[in-house]
């Protein structure tokens, strides 16, 4: 299987669509848990990274260096 990689402000398109009608995430802060804050509403939710992971579907912007 293909590893997923991804950094801090990536922006990112999770499998499922946020309530307000977007499902591009930036990526705030990394650990062992994920904090992604909604492009749409600006919303912030913490995932666990296994859990990220899963419900990630691809990086949609790196964030440059």
């Amino acid at each position: 299987m293909e590893q997923k990689t991804f950094q801090l402000n990536d922006i990112v398109e999770m499998k499922k669509q946020h309530p307000c009608g977007t499902n591009r995430w930036k990526i705030i802060r990394l650990g062992a848990d994920i904090r992604i804050k909604c492009m749409g509403c600006s919303h912030s939710v913490m995932l666990p990274r296994k859990e990220f992971v899963r419900k990630m579907k691809k990086v949609i912007e790196h964030a440059e260096s």
